[in-house]
C-alpha cells in the first residue's frame, strides 16, 4: 500500500496538473501571430484558442469572438476540445477517488480496498495526462508544419502559444502523479491479513486469531 506521504504528493501534483489542463482549455492562447518575413504589421496580433479567437491591439485593447460553428473548425481543434474536456473531468474524478482511497483519509474503513481504489485513481490520472498531451502536441505539429511551409502566406503563419507549453506541463504532471500511484498503491498479495500478525519473517506456529 502506498504511504501517506506519496499519496499527498500525488494529490498536490495532480491538482497542479488539473489547474494547468483547465487553463489550457479556457485561455485562447494556442496559436498566436507570427511576425516573420514580410509580415511586419505589429499594430495588432491574433490569438486563437479552443473556443474563441482574439485580436489584441497595440494599445492593449482586446476583442474576442467565439467560433460560430463547430463544423467550421479544423480537425485538430475539434479533437482538442473533446480530449481537453475529458482530461479535466477525468483528472478531477481521479483526484476525488484518490481522496476516498488514500491512507490519510477515513472515507473508507476497509484497509484492503484502499490500495485498489488508489490504483484506479492512478490509472485515471495516467489517462488524463495522455489526453492532455495529445491535443497540444497535435496542434504544435500543425503550427510548425505550416510555419515551415513556403506555400503558406506569412500573414497566415502562426507560432506556438503559451497554452501549448502549459498543456505539456499539465500532461507531464498528471502522468507523474498517476505513475507514482500505480507504483506505490499495488494491492496486497497473499492470504489477506494473516501475515500482518507476525512482526518478523520467522515462521510461527499455527494459531487461530480471533
Amino acid at each position: 500500500m502506498g504511504s501517506s506521504a506519496v499519496q499527498i504528493t500525488c494529490v498536490a501534483i495532480g491538482v497542479l496538473g488539473l489547474v494547468g489542463a483547465i487553463v489550457c482549455c479556457v485561455v485562447p492562447r494556442w496559436k498566436v501571430s507570427s511576425f516573420t518575413g514580410s509580415n511586419i504589421v505589429i499594430a495588432q496580433s491574433s490569438q486563437e484558442g479552443l473556443w474563441m479567437t482574439c485580436v489584441v491591439q497595440s494599445t492593449g485593447q482586446q476583442q474576442c469572438k467565439k467560433y460560430e460553428s463547430l463544423l467550421v473548425l479544423s480537425s485538430d481543434l475539434q479533437a482538442a476540445r473533446a480530449m481537453t474536456i475529458i482530461s479535466c473531468m477525468l483528472s478531477g474524478l481521479s483526484l476525488l477517488i484518490l481522496f476516498c482511497g488514500a491512507d490519510f483519509t477515513t472515507c473508507i474503513q476497509n484497509e484492503d480496498a484502499k490500495p485498489k481504489i488508489s490504483l484506479v485513481a492512478g490509472v485515471g490520472l495516467l489517462l488524463a495526462g495522455l489526453l492532455a498531451i495529445i491535443p497540444v502536441s497535435w496542434s504544435a505539429h500543425i503550427v510548425v508544419r505550416d510555419f515551415n511551409n513556403p506555400l503558406v502566406p506569412a500573414s497566415q503563419k502562426r507560432e506556438l502559444g503559451a497554452c501549448i507549453f502549459v498543456g505539456w506541463a499539465a500532461g507531464v504532471l498528471l502522468l507523474l502523479a498517476g505513475g507514482l500511484l500505480c507504483c506505490f498503491s499495488r494491492p496486497n498479495s497473499g492470504s489477506g491479513g494473516t501475515a500482518k500478525y507476525y512482526s518478523n519473517g520467522a515462521s510461527a506456529p499455527n494459531k487461530n486469531y480471533v
